[in-house]
């Protein structure tokens, strides 16, 4: 039997898909420019799907391509929406069960923080900023990155590409300049999740 809804109703499914979208997108670190930017959409256009103004959010293709943006499912969507079944109660309290079938819950990533002193990388982040990373999370071309170099110091950046013997950055100056890494002076690289601004 169809379920019918009222225009709240839809209204609110709505603004409750745009919310958990816009949480995916803070995840990620990015902006409204840069999430949209990602699939040829202007930030406005990326804002209206987030304010829940736009029908097309309810389309699965037009859910797989926003959250393909942000590296991310359609069902990670859900999640933060509520809409995944909640696990039902059993003797297994660490796993999540369904049908019948236990899941062991995904290992939890480690995340570390770090605070930029300088304005190197202005306009992506000014002095001040906190960047959430992970260590071990390769970045995606244009995400910023943290950089452990062999001598124990951090580097924020701007991920351009790698290969064997270099790591290839932008940043350290007002013009986010290129910077050509050697791979035997770093030794590891973190993807930033997410930008915490004042």
């Amino acid at each position: 039997m169809a379920r019918f809804t009222s225009d709240d109703d839809a209204g609110a499914e709505g603004r409750a898909l745009g919310e958990a979208l816009s949480a995916l997108r803070r995840e990620r670190g990015l902006s409204q420019a840069e999430a949209g930017t990602r699939i040829g959409m202007t930030s406005q256009g990326w804002g209206l799907y987030e304010a829940g103004k736009r029908p097309g959010l309810f389309r699965p293709d037009v859910q797989r391509r926003l959250t393909a943006a942000l590296d991310a499912t359609p069902e990670d969507l859900a999640l933060l929406v509520g809409a995944a079944p909640a696990p039902r109660p059993g003797p297994s309290a660490t796993g999540l069960e369904s049908r019948g079938r236990a899941f062991k819950a995904a290992a939890t990533q480690e995340r570390r923080r770090l605070q930029l002193s300088t304005d190197d990388l202005t306009p992506w982040a000014a002095a001040g900023t906190v960047l959430e990373y992970a260590p071990g999370r390769w970045p995606r071309r244009d995400q910023g990155c943290v950089i452990e170099m062999a001598d124990g110091s951090l580097r924020a950046r701007l991920y351009v590409r790698s290969d064997e013997t270099e790591l290839v950055v932008r940043g350290a100056g007002a013009l986010l300049t290129i910077e050509r890494i050697p791979r035997a002076l770093t030794r590891a690289v973190g993807a930033v999740v997410a930008r915490l601004d004042d």
